[in-house]
């Protein structure tokens, strides 16, 4: 991810990533709360309490960390 002040711009690989993990081309996302919105979308249309959820909820949140630096 690259970021200038509070723009983001996800590069072609995190694109990449994400669009595999949820099935959504994470577009118009320019800010953290951008990404932030569009984690939350994904979420919200796989919702469940299944552990296949449960483990798709949890690489979104560890593709989201990752841009970020968290990990």
């Amino acid at each position: 991810m690259l970021r200038l002040g509070k723009h983001i711009r996800l590069t072609s690989r995190e694109v990449e990533r994400f669009t595999e993990i949820t099935g959504f081309l994470p577009e118009e996302v320019k800010t953290i709360d951008d990404l932030d919105a569009y984690v939350e979308r994904c979420k919200n249309f796989y919702w469940g309490v299944s552990d296949d959820t449960k483990f798709l909820h949890w690489l979104i949140d560890k593709e989201r960390s990752r841009c970020l630096g968290l990990l």
